[in-house]
């Protein structure tokens, strides 16, 4: 472990050991800046043993990251935040986002439970009960609400778009400059980030299209509800 290192232990929930991980920025001192989890769930800078709880503490790896002085500095930025939420700023949110800017969890991503495969799933519902309900008023009240849903969705996913589209620039700006210094080492990590990003972007895209189709496909289904609501 070394000053700057994105770093986890392994923690229970409901008495089952090694369950999820709970991440932190090491600072290089004994201490670790984390979501500590008191009453309110706040952002704050820790000994090592708190963090740790008695657990072996390993090291999340990059192939590239900010520099440590840059990870405390956006560590420390953030000190006294209580906006914990568990599909969208968790702790691992918070670290992967000192370390590379992106504010991302992977291991919700593995488990499915990433917040826009959170919201979808209940849109479906809302909108297979807006189909099978026989008021048309109570079918308009669900279809507006799969609508929020999608919105919401598209309110998470844009802004996120948006910054992976302006990173995978970045990334190649980099590229070139290096290229341009003869610095062919740095050059080629700033071009696996580039297209690291440009994926990002592209998946990013897929899901927004997605949303934009579904958004359509239910706006078109409900014409002939609107329809019977407003000639009655």
């Amino acid at each position: 472990m070394a000053r700057g290192d994105q770093i986890y232990v392994m923690r229970e929930f409901m008495g089952l050991p090694g369950l999820y991980e709970h991440h932190g920025i090491d600072c290089g001192d004994g201490t670790v800046i984390h979501y500590r989890k008191t009453e309110v769930a706040r952002i704050s800078r820790t000994s090592m043993a708190e963090f740790a709880m008695g657990q072996p503490v390993y090291v999340k790896r990059y192939t590239t990251s900010y520099l440590p002085d840059v990870v405390i500095q956006r560590a420390e930025s953030r000190i006294g935040e209580s906006a914990y939420n568990l599909t969208t700023n968790n702790c691992e949110h918070f670290t992967t986002w000192c370390k590379t800017g992106v504010n991302e969890s992977a291991q919700l991503r593995n488990f499915g439970l990433d917040a826009v495969r959170i919201s979808l799933p209940g849109t479906d519902k809302l909108i297979n009960e807006a189909i099978d309900n026989s008021s048309p008023a109570k079918s308009m009240e669900l279809y507006h609400q799969a609508l929020d849903n999608i919105a919401s969705a598209e309110s998470t996913l844009r802004p996120q778009y948006q910054h992976a589209q302006k990173e995978e620039n970045t990334w190649h700006r980099v590229a070139l400059a290096a290229l341009k210094q003869g610095r062919e080492e740095l050059a080629r990590a700033a071009l696996h980030r580039k297209v690291q990003w440009k994926k990002t972007a592209a998946d990013y895209k897929s899901q927004l299209d997605y949303l934009e189709t579904l958004k359509a496909q239910l706006k078109r289904d409900s014409l002939p509800l609107r329809q019977t609501i407003s000639s009655s």
